[in-house]
């Protein structure tokens, strides 16, 4: 029920793109060649990032919005529903190519929070990479969860193997200021190449943890791994991506994105989410719009059902 703030896309800067490979992937080595092709395929110089803009809070699209009220009610919906007359693309995940089906997948489920994930081997060797497939599980005990597909061989990808064998990691939050430096770290480097000093990034020491925290980043989370799911394909059995959950330890939060209120300010956060292709996004205006509550609404929803089946028995519209 609550409204999805605008977002504005950004791009990594050019010499990045050939190197960026896909976060969570049932089948990368199919994807590989035509994701890279579509990241290098932008000839058009783009716009300067805009370092000026603002988001702010403000009112929901339609803040006049009735019980029962149809989209087509106001002119944006009308605007929006026009779509419906280039009909739907209905895609059969068994048969679609899984590249294809890759590329669909997120370009459609957006925006995505990132998880900068700093691990361990059990060689002692620091890992630092960006997952898009991660999020929230739930707030007790706090558990999140981040998705890591498997490697082109069929494998552990390096973060996956870290934190099954070390059973610690650090999950940071994103911001604008450091992107690009976040960004490298999807290096396909050897596993035991570290990404951290090509990162230019700063390993502050977790309380709870062997992994180190991102300095720069405003929000960490340091988390035990608390359970793992191996994702098979039901068709190949072949494990094709893990799923990490974490228990939450420790969070450190910078004071100064705060509110009053004692939880982060996403205006001063400026986090950074994951769209489609290469394209990453910048959080825009939030829309205010407070879940209604049965103790407040339910008389008022029982009598508009009241009136719908009454309207229904008479055969007009309420």
């Amino acid at each position: 029920m609550h409204g999805l703030p605008r977002v504005n896309a950004v791009l990594p800067r050019a010499p990045l793109i050939h190197r960026l490979p896909s976060p969570t992937l049932a089948h990368p080595s199919l994807a590989s060649l035509s994701t890279r092709r579509s990241m290098s395929s932008n000839p058009q110089p783009l716009p300067a990032f805009d370092r000026e803009f603002k988001p702010q809070y403000t009112e929901s699209p339609n803040p006049g919005f009735a019980l029962g009220q149809k989209v087509s009610d106001t002119p944006a919906g009308r605007q929006w529903l026009e779509g419906e007359k280039e009909g739907w693309k209905t895609v059969d995940t068994a048969s679609e190519d899984p590249a294809k089906l890759y590329a669909l997948l997120i370009s459609g489920v957006v925006p995505r929070p990132i998880a900068f994930v700093s691990s361990v081997s059990e060689a002692g060797v620091e890992n630092l990479a960006p997952f898009s497939w991660f999020n929230q599980v739930t707030h007790n005990p706090p558990i999140i969860s981040v998705s890591c597909s498997a490697s082109a061989s069929g494998g552990l990808k390096d973060t996956a193997a870290n934190i099954k064998a070390t059973k610690g990691f650090t999950v940071n939050i994103i911001s604008e200021p450091f992107l690009e430096n976040a960004n490298y770290t999807s290096l396909d480097a050897p596993a035991d190449v570290s990404e951290w000093p090509v990162s230019g990034l700063t390993k502050e020491p977790s309380t709870h943890v062997k992994a180190a925290r991102v300095k720069e980043s405003a929000f960490s989370m340091e988390c035990e791994l608390f359970h793992t799911v191996d994702i098979v394909h039901p068709s190949s059995g072949k494990q094709t991506a893990t799923l990490i959950l974490g228990h939450v330890k420790a969070i450190h939060v910078r004071r100064d994105v705060l509110n009053e209120r004692g939880v982060v300010d996403y205006t001063k956060l400026k986090p950074v989410g994951r769209l489609g292709d290469i394209t990453y996004a910048r959080v825009g205006d939030g829309f205010r719009l407070p879940r209604p509550a049965w103790k407040l609404e339910g008389e008022k929803v029982q009598e508009f059902l009241k009136a719908v089946e009454k309207a229904g028995t008479e055969g007009s519209a309420p």
